[in-house]
């Protein structure tokens, strides 16, 4: 009775497994388009992903609450200060869209003053739409997309020394 209760539960625990794998995305696949999303920013002009096209763009999924994605944001803002007038194979700029999964709005726009985040990019996603489009499970989450609008890459693991090189490897 109990060896068959115990391979019953381990059972179980594989097909849950297969289920969880099975739609776990990774995000939207190199090559492909980005997904077009339009929000408004911290100063209440409009912002869309296609306003940027001719840059690279970095994509920042992150929260003001999330460890991780602030121990991220000097890098982000030595990656903009250094790369954003750079010109690359497809693109002339970087420009940075950081996109919050915060839901509180003025807890959001406290962190972008606090932290001293000067790219335009800044977008509430309270709602989780665009995150959803993005395929987006963990954060900190970055895409990179080149002038045309696609991926080049993306992930939870793009960050440091990888991010850097990443965009090293698209300069001119």
């Amino acid at each position: 009775m109990k060896r068959s209760i115990l391979f019953s539960l381990i059972g179980l625990l594989i097909l849950i497994g297969i289920l969880m794998w099975k739609n776990y995305s990774p995000g939207i696949p190199q090559g492909e388009k980005a997904p077009i999303f339009e929000g408004i920013n911290h100063q209440q002009k409009a912002i869309s992903l296609d306003s940027y096209k001719g840059k690279i763009v970095l994509l920042d999924f992150w929260a003001s609450w999330c460890g991780p994605c602030k121990e991220e944001i000097p890098q982000l803002k030595e990656i903009y200060k250094t790369y954003k007038n750079s010109q690359f194979r497809d693109a002339e700029g970087l420009e940075i869209i950081s996109v919050s999964l915060d839901r509180d709005e003025a807890q959001w726009k406290s962190a972008i003053d606090y932290f001293e985040l000067r790219w335009p990019g800044h977008i509430l996603d309270a709602d989780g739409k665009i995150s959803s489009q993005y395929r987006v499970n963990s954060i900190p989450h970055v895409y990179l997309i080149n002038g045309k609008g696609e991926v080049i890459e993306n992930g939870v693991d793009l960050r440091g020394e990888k991010l850097i090189e990443l965009i090293k490897s698209q300069l001119k």
